[in-house]
């Protein structure tokens, strides 16, 4: 092999270690880039999450007013009565009521420690409309508004604050995250 050969096959020896050190460096930043998308995806996400037990417990609120004002646009107690029979008594329905607050203030909190994602608390919205429509029907509403309203206050304050901190959490760790990729270039360590 002459010299001008051995120069030759030198050189592109170096252009492919050239390219394939860029195209390293390259898949590298593409995958940080996709981490970095990734984060501002989650962070987006668990934003909007983070609102969902306020907006329940506003729900509750409104459906609190309702109840209130006495459900004006519900029939009256006496014509459902008639047509699906006598509701359960108040007391029946205050057990019920008790069990079921603290059923679910254990499972919010259960949540809560497990660090768990559960998405919405409107369920409990519709419970305790139930509540207070059981009420309504039972001729009991104004004897037990404050009851439920108290229970559901505390239900869907604990949720809200659960829901609040788990996204809180979360978009702090994908803020650091972030701030390590954009720091070193690098993808964070797994944990």
């Amino acid at each position: 092999m002459t010299r001008v050969q051995a120069n030759d096959v030198e050189d592109c020896m170096k252009d492919i270690q050239k390219q394939q050190w860029v195209t390293d460096v390259t898949s590298v930043r593409t995958d940080t880039d996709l981490f970095q998308q990734g984060c501002v995806k989650e962070i987006t996400r668990l934003n909007s999450l983070s609102t969902r037990g306020v907006l329940a417990l506003s729900l509750f609120l409104v459906v609190s007013i309702l109840a209130w004002y006495g459900f004006f646009f519900l029939p009256e107690p006496d014509a459902v009565t008639a047509v699906i029979g006598k509701p359960p008594s108040s007391r029946i329905i205050s057990v019920v009521l008790l069990l079921y607050t603290f059923s679910a203030i254990i499972l919010s909190l259960s949540r809560m420690t497990a660090n768990m994602e559960h998405r919405s608390s409107f369920s409990h919205v519709g419970y305790l409309t139930a509540f207070f429509i059981f009420y309504y029907f039972g001729k009991s509403l104004e004897d037990n508004y404050w009851a439920v309203f108290g229970s559901g206050f505390t239900i869907l304050g604990v949720e809200s604050y659960r829901i609040w901190t788990f996204c809180a959490e979360g978009i702090s760790k994908n803020r650091e995250d972030l701030e390590y990729v954009t720091r070193t270039g690098r993808l964070p360590p797994r944990e």
